[in-house]
């Protein structure tokens, strides 16, 4: 397959593991687009828009709401909103631009999973110069763990890791995650059971560092922040953390500003290009935000129940919302979600990206007890997030600001 900037064939990309149905339909899909377009493509990827705004030192802001089809009055409702719950800051952009600006975006905090969303992005070029073959295998990679891993779970490959689908439920070294939940060792064959486990997510770390010979927090400064140019970004504030009596492999965590999560949104949102610059391949960032896990498959089965209104299946480390029959704003959305209520969270349909944090070392709101950590739910922030959607005008009309 024709190759573009020296990067790698898409057809290499592509060995994030899919269900087989879904393989077909996107098989088909793509087919027909090559066909009618004679070019090589990403099915559902739209080009960048002509004139696309990126932040230079700083968020360019939407002066007046209305003048982009959204209204005000209910954007202030929304202030008030986040102002009840535990968010300490968050920013909307829509079409590059700042709409919506609440908290201290410059504060550096936590961003818990968050972190994995962000290795995804930062995964892509050695990915696609065959530094981290997708395929390879534990047992290739000569990797292990504390007490042994079985032969079966050596058998993994990169590609299982990143999807939560390696079928290795050793511990993790860090908590977190739905180890609790996991099925006994060895009864699940690599890149065939979901699992959101945080020891897949801390080998991916591993996985990366070997093979590329770099630390993930200088690609991360080198690879991402640099090009994209967070304002915030500290490389001193990033380290690493984990119980190593439980696990060789620690936590890569990261503290990043608000303002610079939201840049990570928009140049996810278009499609890997920053200021005419790619950053990181359209086929990369369209695939690690493309379902491989559909809801009706999540594990444990709690993540399938549609109660809370939320639909999300699971990408490679990034969440994707999985409701094929339900156009609308979440056609196509995407999110990186962390504990405590950390969010970049990706909406095409409105060229939007919106940034949501919660600082976990600050008090709550309202707390009964000093013993409440501060948090946002997934329920709460979905809340916010619809309220979002319900401040664009009807047609992009606003009248009387409501």
């Amino acid at each position: 397959m024709e190759q573009a900037g020296g990067r790698m064939p898409a057809m290499q990309i592509a060995h994030c593991r899919m269900p087989r149905s879904l393989v077909i339909r996107l098989a088909v899909a793509c087919a027909a687009i090559v066909v009618l377009s004679g070019l090589p493509t990403v099915a559902g990827q739209a080009p960048p828009p002509q004139g696309a705004v990126f932040p230079g030192q700083d968020w360019v802001r939407v002066e007046r709401p209305e003048a982009i089809g959204y209204s005000s009055a209910r954007l202030e409702a929304l202030r008030a909103w986040l102002g009840s719950i535990d968010t300490t800051a968050m920013l909307v952009s829509v079409g590059g631009r700042s709409l919506f600006e609440y908290g201290d975006l410059s504060r550096l905090s936590y961003l818990a999973s968050v972190r994995k969303s962000v290795l995804a992005i930062v995964y892509g070029k050695y990915v696609e110069n065959g530094t981290i073959p997708l395929r390879r295998t534990l047992k290739e990679m000569d990797f292990t763990d504390v007490g042994g891993l079985m032969p079966q779970e050596l058998e993994a490959t990169v590609e299982d890791v990143i999807t939560a689908r390696s079928g290795v439920y050793h511990p993790a070294s860090n908590a977190g995650d739905d180890t609790a939940s996991a099925p006994p060792r060895g009864s699940q064959h690599p890149g065939t059971y979901q699992l959101y486990n945080n020891w897949d997510f801390n080998m991916a770390g591993a996985i990366f560092e070997k093979l590329t010979g770099r630390d993930i927090y200088d690609a991360l400064e080198s690879d991402l922040a640099r090009p994209i140019g967070m304002q915030d970004f500290d490389r001193a504030r990033q380290r690493k953390s984990g119980d190593s009596t439980r696990s060789n492999y620690m936590a890569y965590h990261m503290w990043l500003s608000t303002r610079d999560m939201a840049r990570v949104g928009l140049l996810m949102l278009r499609h890997g290009e920053w200021s005419g610059k790619q950053v990181a391949s359209r086929d990369w960032t369209a695939r690690i935000s493309s379902l491989v896990t559909p809801l009706n498959e999540m594990n444990p089965p709690r993540h399938r129940a549609l109660g809370s209104g939320a639909r999300w299946g699971y990408g490679c480390m990034w969440w994707v919302w999985d409701a094929p029959n339900s156009p609308g704003p979440f056609k196509g959305a995407f999110t990186g979600m962390g504990a405590g209520g950390q969010y970049i969270t990706v909406l095409p349909e409105l060229d939007m990206v919106v940034a949501h944090k919660t600082d976990l070392d600050q008090p709550p709101v309202y707390a009964a007890s000093t013993k409440r950590r501060r948090a946002v739910t997934l329920q709460e922030y979905d809340a916010a997030l619809r309220m979002l959607i319900a401040a664009k005008c009807p047609g992009g009309r606003c009248e009387g600001g409501v």
